[in-house]
């Protein structure tokens, strides 16, 4: 069984206007409302490409039921938390004039001692964890050491671990050796602390990573592909030139495209040309939407790897 595990779930709201004027009143022109956070986003795309997962997090208030709701509507296992507090809604806001996408991001609900510990229960009792992918923020009242808690309970399950992280999250997370973790450069040099901008040293950094015991290292690298690094592998995957509509939820695409290739025994290779198709395909779809299959499908023979 794959479970994803998003501690700090949220309801997008996205909106269109026609032009944002600034100081007067705006008309929204189209809204659509998705449940959000990095883990349920992997846990749609599984999904989408025919593969079954169970999404765990917390959820609470009226806004945490119709994420669940939505989430059951599109054919998803749910097995989440209910808190006090009242789940977070992000704001997405479309510029039609312009095409420019504005985010405004909310914080989360504080969760409370008692509600972290009914988490950690709930982890540990996990039936036939096969993967477990843990994404995302951190709500207000979780320090990021419990990253590495849940690696190490997943772990003792003998589950496969892929964490996509940042910060202190990550930095906690990567102590306990997942076999998987996908950070973009950005997230990447800030695990290093070091400014990361040139392919060698991007290479150099991942390597040094993965040779202190992660299995997997994986690297966004924007419009320059997709970067694997392993303990034989070393590839480089390549997307074709498309028209970007949106790239929020392509990272977690990514990730549920690459964990997609090896819940069906592909290999390393492939499942990265799956991560890069899946990511692509999700920057083919508008606000917060991700990808199609059939999108998926048509970028995928366009993919390129190159080994380094």
């Amino acid at each position: 069984m794959i479970y994803t595990i998003t501690l700090n779930p949220a309801l997008d709201r996205t909106l269109w206007v026609e032009r944002i004027r600034l100081d007067d009143s705006n008309r929204i022109k189209k809204e659509e409302r998705y449940a959000g956070g990095k883990g349920i986003d992997v846990s749609r795309v599984l999904t989408t490409l025919g593969v079954n997962s169970t999404a765990l997090g917390f959820v609470g208030g009226f806004t945490g039921e119709e994420l669940e709701g939505r989430l059951l509507n599109e054919g998803i296992s749910c097995d989440f938390l209910r808190i006090s507090g009242e789940t977070r809604t992000n704001i997405i806001i479309n510029d039609m004039s312009t095409g420019n996408q504005t985010v405004y991001g909310a914080s989360g609900p504080q969760i409370e001692p008692y509600e972290l510990m009914q988490m950690i229960h709930k982890i540990e009792r996990l039936e036939r964890p096969d993967t477990v992918i843990i994404s995302g923020s951190l709500p207000p009242g979780v320090h990021p050491k419990i990253y590495l808690k849940i690696v190490e309970i997943a772990k003792a399950g003998k589950a496969r671990v892929v964490l996509d992280a940042d910060g202190e999250a990550l930095i906690e997370g990567v102590k306990g050796f997942p076999e998987v973790i996908k950070p973009n450069i950005h997230e990447l040099g800030r695990l290093m602390g070091a400014e990361l901008k040139e392919l060698d040293e991007i290479i150099r950094a991942a390597t040094d990573l993965q040779g202190r015991g992660i299995g997997l290292v994986l690297v966004s690298l924007g419009a320059r592909g997709l970067l694997l690094i392993g303990k034989k592998e070393r590839y480089l995957a390549s997307h074709p030139a498309v028209s970007v509509k949106n790239t929020i939820g392509a990272g977690d695409s990514a990730v549920a495209g690459f964990v997609f290739g090896l819940a069906g025994n592909k290999t390393f290779k492939e499942s990265l040309a799956f991560a890069v198709a899946a990511g692509t395909a999700t920057t083919l779809m508008p606000g917060t939407a991700l990808c199609r299959k059939e999108d998926f499908l048509q970028v995928l023979p366009q993919v390129q790897i190159h080994d380094l």
